[in-house]
């Protein structure tokens, strides 16, 4: 299978990429920066244009990874803008690239991530639960969707990537938070209650293998392990793989003050569920958190 991916160059990227080259497909790469891309992976195409690419007809599936690093920086106006325009934007110009030359049996996996929910407190999430949050992150994931699904009339499917935290032992959260808790100094976020829902980067692979494989799948799939657990439960399962106490929470307060409107990241969270993908057929080799960290860390 001939693929276009954006966004290559990321955590995802690095991860998905050697499994679909191992798989036998060919692989052309959308980017801002080729040499990035070729420095990673020289013997890949990569292009910073569309029109450098070959028709769109000669590629049978899509993987939509582009996007700024929503925690990266402040939300300041500016900031905002430029997450929107990395993803809603990008994304448009893409589907309407493809739009040229539709093709029926044509996937295009589109990121998204569970923060489309909004703040879901401690009720199941599953992929059939309103998108109707209130907050920047969920209207931002939103607006994502609407422009993926624009392409819905020329390709046979179109699937969106609604993303957990993705565990990596290359970088990440973990990588974050791994030097604090191995001093020590970990602790849960405000009071601790709110869901994290996580996915192994293994995981993460197998299930876009999966989805591109599997054409019943289409439309929001939860890219998230079955067992979510609270910022609390969390922070005290990685203390314990670290050897390390976990002692030291950080009010919500000082996190609005630092953060601003970004500790809404940090300070919600939504208990969701991969039920497109376990009722498919789909089995995580890391259902649970303490079988990630044990394999990661």
């Amino acid at each position: 299978m001939r693929i276009l991916i954006t966004g290559a160059t990321g955590l995802i990227g690095s991860h998905l990429i050697p499994a679909l080259q191992q798989a036998g497909h060919t692989i052309w790469l959308w980017v801002r920066s080729p040499a990035k891309a070729h420095a990673l992976w020289p013997e890949l195409h990569a292009v910073s244009q569309l029109d450098q690419l070959p028709a769109p007809d000669t590629f049978q599936a899509v993987i939509n990874l582009a996007g700024e690093p929503i925690a990266a920086k402040h939300w300041t106006a500016s900031r905002k803008q430029a997450l929107r325009s990395s993803r809603i934007d990008l994304t448009r110009v893409l589907c309407e690239w493809l739009s040229k030359a539709p093709r029926a049996d044509r996937v295009l996996l589109s990121g998204s991530a569970v923060g489309v929910y909004g703040d879901t407190g401690d009720q199941l999430t599953n992929e059939k639960a309103p998108t109707t949050g209130t907050d920047f992150a969920s209207a931002l994931c939103r607006d994502w969707e609407a422009a993926a699904l624009t392409q819905t009339t020329a390709a046979g499917r179109v699937v969106l990537l609604r993303t957990g935290l993705v565990l990596s032992g290359a970088g990440g959260l973990l990588k974050q938070m791994r030097l604090p808790f191995s001093l020590g100094l970990g602790g849960r976020l405000g009071n601790g209650g709110q869901f994290m829902p996580w996915i192994h980067a293994q995981d993460y692979v197998r299930a876009v293998l999966f989805i591109l494989d599997d054409h019943r799948l289409k439309g929001p799939i939860n890219l998230c392990a079955p067992n979510p657990v609270t910022n609390r439960e969390f922070a005290r399962a990685l203390a314990q793989q670290l050897h390390r106490p976990c002692i030291f929470p950080v009010p919500a307060w000082i996190l609005r003050a630092a953060l601003g409107e970004l500790s809404d990241l940090l300070l919600t969270g939504q208990r969701c569920q991969p039920a497109a993908l376990t009722e498919k057929g789909f089995t995580f080799e890391f259902a649970t958190l303490a079988e990630a960290l044990d394999n990661l860390l």
